[in-house]
């Protein structure tokens, strides 16, 4: 768990953080601490190509977003923070994952992409809350909040 005092410098945002903050849902909680995390000026954050992906899909499919409002939220994603592509490098480290700590292909993507951008929290709704490894703890911003 994060302790209280630590100072929480960067971090990667999973799709679901996203969507929430971005879709209004009967969780008004949820949507409110979503919104919160993206919205910190203090905090550096980190997004991977595969969470650009899928906040746009669920935007086009779930909140029948055009593609208007799709593109300039693309140009916002890579105008506002550090873009985390999928490579060689990315999918060997996620590969050692999946090997090591039996992730699902996906979620392994997802880790990899925090390890790979060095952040020291990576707020998912749907990963193991508390796992750390190399310097980077999954964190469920709505575990307390339920």
């Amino acid at each position: 768990m994060i302790e209280p005092d630590q100072e929480i410098k960067t971090c990667l945002v999973d799709s679901n953080i996203w969507l929430y903050a971005f879709i209004e849902t009967q969780d008004a909680g949820k949507s409110a601490v979503a919104k919160s995390l993206i919205q910190k000026k203090d905090v550096a954050i980190a997004v991977s190509t595969q969470i650009i992906n899928e906040v746009c899909v669920n935007l086009i499919r779930k909140a029948r977003f055009p593609e208007e409002k799709i593109r300039d939220l693309i140009e916002s994603f890579y105008q506002k923070y550090d873009i985390i592509g999928i490579d060689k490098t990315l999918l060997l480290k996620s590969s050692t994952l999946r090997d090591r700590h039996h992730f699902s292909f996906w979620d392994s993507v997802i880790f990899a992409s925090a390890l790979i951008a060095g952040v020291d929290i990576l707020y998912s709704e749907d990963l193991q809350d508390g796992f750390f490894m190399e310097g980077t703890r999954i964190v469920n911003p709505f575990k307390n909040k339920r």
